[in-house]
């Protein structure tokens, strides 16, 4: 009877290697924090030695930057995804209202809670949030500017619109934290009411292009 040779480990690519650190890393951002994120951590998650991490990252901070970078784009290609790019702005902008006042998008609000606080002590993190957050707003400007190119949104300003609505959609993040959630009726729809407003379209709108 002949005995299997030992299985034998394939190592990864570099790339992949530092691709699944950073996939690590951002999980462990939105299930527990930013905080949460150390080369020890991330190495125990992976099953490898810290110093396999410190290879990639000598830098706690650079991994903490880039898993939150990771994240948040992720999060964004969600909210605003490509394959809905063939629809009317009015569903472009009705989906991704919807999508970030939804409990699937409570982590995300927490995370952008926690990389602002951050940020204030780790200027390569306030870099990274100040790019995310210009991704977004430029996103989100230009898909109304495409609503009031196509008549079917009214603003003299599309960024100033923008910029509106992603304050509110901020605001309600900041309840993000709480254990049992603020609830109102005025809440529900607050963003929606908001863009509506904005963007001179009748009250329901939004929701009911859903």
């Amino acid at each position: 009877m002949t005995s299997s040779p030992p299985a034998t480990r394939v190592r990864k690519l570099p790339e992949e290697r530092r691709a699944e650190i950073v996939r690590t890393a951002a999980r462990i951002a939105l299930e527990e924090g930013l905080e949460r994120i150390t080369l020890r951590r991330v190495a125990d998650e992976l099953g490898v030695r810290p110093g396999l991490i410190g290879h990639y990252f000598p830098a706690a901070d650079d991994l903490v930057s880039e898993a939150f970078a990771f994240a948040a784009a992720g999060e964004r290609d969600t909210l605003m995804p490509d394959a809905e790019a063939g629809l009317p702005p009015t569903a472009r902008l009705a989906h991704f209202l919807v999508r970030v006042g939804g409990d699937d998008y409570v982590d995300l609000g927490r995370l952008w809670l926690n990389a602002r606080h951050l940020s204030r002590f780790k200027p390569g993190l306030g870099a990274v949030v100040r790019a995310q957050e210009t991704t977004t707003r430029n996103a989100l400007a230009e898909l109304i500017a495409d609503g009031v190119r196509s008549g079917e949104f009214t603003a003299e300003d599309a960024m100033g619109a923008a910029l509106h609505i992603l304050v509110t959609v901020d605001g309600l993040g900041s309840y993000s934290n709480d254990d049992v959630p603020f609830d109102h009726p005025a809440v529900h729809d607050m963003a929606l009411r908001t863009a509506e407003r904005l963007l001179v379209l009748p009250p329901g709108t939004l929701r009911r292009s859903i």
